[in-house]
């Protein structure tokens, strides 16, 4: 079996474009060596870094989120089974609060019909003068301050 591979091979197996495995190594995520004839080398475990990076990305999770998580694990190894139970776990939480306020989110839409507001009685979003500018920043009524949404679950 070959040891290394070239750009196109890596982008070919792994399912994203040339042009994203030499982002996610600018970005640091993944690593090359240079041939001496100065051609770009890929190790095979570069594979499972990639698809990692591309399931992280689904999942909604940053690149800096996964660089840091990718950063501890030893250059060269291929990422274990054991190695994505503690990424995973590690944004879990994050996660589940998304789904959480995602959900509420839909919730909302559709009691809505958009803005040119026909049902200022009951919009759950109207908010006369400001008012809910005094409890803070951010979306106040879809965020429901202070409650925990992983309570819920």
């Amino acid at each position: 079996m070959q040891r290394t591979l070239t750009v196109g091979e890596v982008a070919s197996r792994s399912g994203v474009a040339v042009s994203a495995v030499h982002f996610y190594e600018r970005k640091g995520l993944i690593a090359s060596h240079r041939t001496s004839g100065n051609q770009r080398r890929y190790d095979r475990d570069v594979l499972r870094r990639v698809a990692i990076i591309r399931m992280a990305q689904e999942l909604g999770v940053s690149l800096a989120e996964v660089g840091m998580a990718l950063e501890q694990l030893p250059p060269g190894q291929v990422p274990s089974k054991e190695d994505w139970a503690r990424m995973s776990t590690a944004w879990r939480d994050k996660l589940r609060r998304r789904i959480v306020l995602l959900q509420r989110l839909a919730g909302e839409l559709d009691s809505c019909i958009g803005c040119g507001c026909l049902s200022l009685d009951r919009c759950p979003i109207f908010n006369a003068d400001d008012q809910l500018g005094s409890g803070g920043t951010g979306a106040r009524v879809l965020m429901r301050d202070g409650e925990d949404v992983r309570e819920r679950e």
